[in-house]
């Protein structure tokens, strides 16, 4: 089987996988912090509001199969923030332990850098070392964490906020 791992801007027919790699998130991890899982319109809504907004939408294929996505968008909705972005990364549970999550979110970085982004945010919960130890490996420091601001599985989560203030390229 071919290992190749190539990064692409997503397009409407990667959204089936999309959608499967979120819904599992949902269902079996905290790294979403949501319990209702979305039908191919929500994606394909999502999918349109990050490129009316010209964010990023990129997925990871191996063996001609979608592996992985990747996506910044607004962090806050008022227009001091501008020019902050919050990141999200999810790899197909198969496919996990591959160095595909990283190399999605270096080209975010990249992508990010381009078009004028000062800063990006990550939101991580907080029992999530390898995710936090990854974006400390790609620059990002902790600025804080929050205490029992989420719930899923019946317990309280903790969130860590990570940045990265982007360099220009």
């Amino acid at each position: 089987m071919d290992e190749t791992v190539t990064l692409r801007d997503a397009t409407e027919a990667d959204l089936p996988a999309i959608r499967d790699i979120y819904n599992h998130a949902v269902e079996h991890t905290t790294a979403i912090w949501n319990e209702t899982l979305v039908d191919l319109e929500n994606r394909r809504d999502w999918f349109r509001a990050r490129r009316a907004r010209s964010f990023p939408v990129i997925v990871a294929t191996r063996a001609g199969k979608v592996a992985g996505y990747a996506s910044y968008g607004d962090w806050r909705a008022f227009d001091g923030y501008r020019h902050t972005v919050e990141h999200s990364v999810y790899v197909e549970k198969d496919c996990r332990g591959h160095g595909i999550g990283e190399a999605m979110m270096r080209e975010l970085v990249v992508r990010a850098a381009a078009a004028g982004i000062h800063v990006m945010i990550a939101g991580i919960e907080a029992e999530n070392t390898a995710s936090i130890r990854l974006h400390e490996k790609l620059g990002f420091r902790i600025a804080g964490t929050f205490s029992e601001v989420g719930t899923k599985f019946g317990r309280w989560l903790d969130l860590t906020c990570m940045e990265l203030r982007v360099q220009k390229p």
